[in-house]
């Protein structure tokens, strides 16, 4: 041992065989976490109610009720509302509580703009790395589309769409971008259903058509075209979503 070694402070037998770190027990001080945490399950049960539209905007989200309906302390159900509230689904109102959210036509220029400037990111994060598993998990996603009825559940035409768009930002491999989406996901679920058109065979067929040329571009590797043919997608989703939106336009 050195001079300048300091024997309190190296682990001993005892400690390296008692688990010990730095001094700390670990074993004593932390507890196994639970696979599935509830709060979660109870976010992801909430938010699935709201977008397919068994809430209705508006409706106020007593905690005590749908803590009883969910047979959950009101912890959970704080936590979940905390979390739909971060993702726009939810706000809160003085003297009303947890509310419904209605998504506006500024709802929709905010979130579409942000789309518009991360899909082509993402498509041309995803034209460099994504795997031939991941080309084919693509191509899967499309050819389920030719499963759907012409008058589709539009929630089920809803789900196809951004499946397609799960696979491409996982690909990418742009966690912070990823995150993002994930934000977003909930609020664009809603824009689909709001569209006159989800569903119908024209749905379809636009789904298959534009993500088929998002796959090409990836499988050819060509980041270019894959982040221009991202932008002309985004901007015809736009579209088609906006015309749905009858309120008052924004000020210009």
């Amino acid at each position: 041992m050195s001079a300048n070694s300091d024997p309190a402070s190296a682990p001993t037998a005892a400690d390296e065989a008692g688990g010990r770190a730095f001094g700390i027990d670990v074993s004593s001080v932390l507890t196994p976490t639970s696979p599935v945490h509830l709060s979660d399950t109870v976010t992801e049960r909430l938010r699935r109610t709201i977008v397919e539209g068994r809430f209705s905007p508006g409706d106020r989200l007593r905690e005590e009720q749908l803590a009883e309906a969910l047979d959950v302390s009101r912890g959970p159900i704080r936590d979940a509302l905390r979390e739909l509230e971060r993702e726009g689904l939810v706000v809160r109102r003085r003297n009303r509580g947890a509310i419904v959210a209605s998504l506006s036509r500024e709802d929709v220029e905010e979130v579409y703009s942000l789309r518009a400037a991360i899909e082509p990111l993402v498509c041309e994060w995803a034209a460099r790395r994504a795997s031939e598993r991941d080309w084919a998990e693509m191509q899967a996603v499309i050819e389920r589309y030719s499963d759907l009825a012409a008058t589709a559940n539009p929630h089920e035409a809803a789900d196809a769409d951004l499946r397609f768009h799960d696979v491409i930002y996982r690909a990418a491999g742009h966690r912070r971008v990823q995150r993002l989406w994930q934000d977003l996901r909930p609020q664009v679920y809603i824009f689909l259903l709001a569209r006159k058109y989800v569903g119908t065979h024209e749905f379809r067929d636009v789904m298959i058509s534009k993500h088929s040329a998002i796959l090409a571009a990836i499988e050819a590797r060509d980041p270019e075209r894959a982040r221009q043919t991202a932008v002309d997608h985004v901007e015809a989703s736009y579209t088609r979503v906006i015309a749905d939106y009858d309120d008052v336009p924004l000020p210009v």
